[in-house]
Formats: structure tokens, sequence, C-alpha cells
């Protein structure tokens, strides 16, 4: 997407502000429709993306403008700078912009690991707790088993804690008890409250919490001993997450360069696999 072309100014405008998917799918339409969106009414646009008018009122809000009439001021102020200005051979749909938007967020953590100092800090605290609890709740749920399911293959003690409710703190009492000193959490938008909760709580236990999050600023940030940003899409209707899934796995890389027998777990599941006839070859 060039980066003067008029899609490219109203992604740059959406960016940074946390959308409902209402908003987000009004978004899309403006970028969809980028050319005429300074010159759309707030009914004409509520119509195009099949919203109220009023959630496109919200909507201009949420964006920091008093209402829409000002965000439509603010389009056209900026629309003369882009006549004739867009390289059709550098325009991208919707789906694709999405697509660099994540190979951004990418190379934006590959920069923050040219210091490998915080994760392999957190690998050490990982492997060093037994029991080891992950905790990941609503859209963090995926990324707190996917962490799990690969880190039992390495690690003794891996305790899932991806659901919420009135036993979690139980579950994060009992991991206490039976000796866990640090505890792994991934928080994405929209951030739970009960995970911001569970978070204090743990602290207030004497868990060291080892954060990934999608920013620096996250809620669960004050909660947190050591947190690793690491920026999600929002381009879509749903969040995209493959630099926080890939740090992940960073991390899984880091605490099994902790765990000196890592590898002959890895070796001794290969065999008992294999024996088993558990996958295709």
């Amino acid at each position: 997407m060039s980066g003067s072309s008029p899609a490219a100014r109203l992604q740059r405008l959406f960016e940074g502000h946390r959308l409902t998917p209402t908003q987000r799918r009004i978004a899309h339409c403006m970028v969809r429709r980028a050319a005429d969106a300074p010159f759309l009414s707030s009914v004409e646009l509520a119509e195009l993306a099949g919203v109220s008018q009023p959630s496109v009122t919200r909507f201009a809000v949420a964006l920091g403008f008093d209402g829409y009439p000002a965000l439509r001021r603010h389009l056209r102020e900026v629309a003369p700078a882009d006549a004739g200005q867009e390289d059709a051979g550098e325009t991208y749909n919707e789906y694709q912009q999405a697509v660099r938007a994540e190979i951004e967020n990418l190379q934006h953590l590959s920069d923050l690991l040219a210091d490998p100092g915080p994760v392999e800090r957190a690998g050490r605290l990982l492997a060093g707790s037994r029991p080891l609890p992950v905790l990941g709740l609503r859209a963090a749920s995926s990324q707190a088993r996917g962490f799990g399911y690969f880190a039992a293959k390495v690690h003794p003690d891996v305790r899932v804690l991806d659901e919420g409710g009135s036993m979690l703190l139980d579950r994060i009492d009992s991991a206490r008890r039976a000796g866990a000193t640090a505890l792994m959490c991934f928080a994405l938008p929209r951030h739970p409250k009960e995970c911001v909760e569970a978070l204090a709580y743990a602290g207030e236990q004497g868990f060291t919490v080892v954060t990934v999050a999608d920013s620096a600023f996250a809620p669960v940030a004050k909660h947190s001993d050591l947190l690793l940003p690491a920026a999600i899409g929002s381009g879509l209707s749903f969040d995209t997450v493959c630099a926080p899934m890939l740090l992940g796995r960073v991390l899984l890389e880091a605490m099994c360069d902790e765990l000196p027998d890592a590898q002959a777990r890895l070796e001794e599941f290969d065999v008992r696999a294999a024996a088993r006839g558990l996958f295709v070859e």
C-alpha cells in the first residue's frame, strides 16, 4: 500500500485506536471506499457499512473527533494531497493490508529481540518454576493453550489456566502451594478484567509474573514483573496475533535452553510417538 494513498492515510488514522467490531466494520468500509470517504454523509456511510447512524458518530468520537462532521472535515483537508498520487501497482486490498501490517509487527518484534536479555531472563524464570502455570483468558486462551502444549513436552509440570470463574484463583493458589514461583501470562485485547485481577492476586501470592501483551502500556503492565510486548494487527474485524504467537515460541526456545534435559525429553517423545504411530509420515 502506497504510503501516500487515500487508503494508507485512512489506515494510519485508525491505527492505535481500540475499536469495537462495529467500529472496525465502519473503518474497513472507509478504507474500501477511500476516495469517496471524505464526501459521504454519516447516513450514507452507515448504509454502506451496514451499521446504524449513531454507530458512525461513536466511531468518529473514538478516533478523537467531536463528531462525524469533524472527521469528514479532516478527511477533506487531506484529500487534495492524495489526488493523482496513488499508484495502482501499489494498491492493496484490505486482506493484503492486514498481512502487510502483520509483517511490520514481526519486524518490530525482530528489532525488540536484538536485545535477547529479557527473553533469556524469562526463560530462566519459566524453567525454574515447578509447576509452571500459564494464564490466558478469552482471546488469549488459544495462546496459553498453544504455549502449554509445547511447554509440556520439555517442562515436567505445566498447568494451563484458560478459564475464568470462581476457581481461577483457587488454581493459582494450588500452583503456589505446589511450589510454583513464576506465572506465564498471555494478555490480548480486549483485556478481561478477570485477567488483570488474577495477575494482581498472583503478585500478592509471591509469583514472578512474565507477560506477553500487545503493548507495554496494556492494563496488565502494572501487575507484570517482566512484560514483553508484541503488537497485534487490528485491520480486520478480529485481531491478528502473529507476533504474540511467535514471541511465545521464542520464549519456549529460551526455556528449553535453561532445561538441561529438554532435548532428551523431546527425543524420548519422538521415540514414543513413533512406537504408537501417532503421526502420519
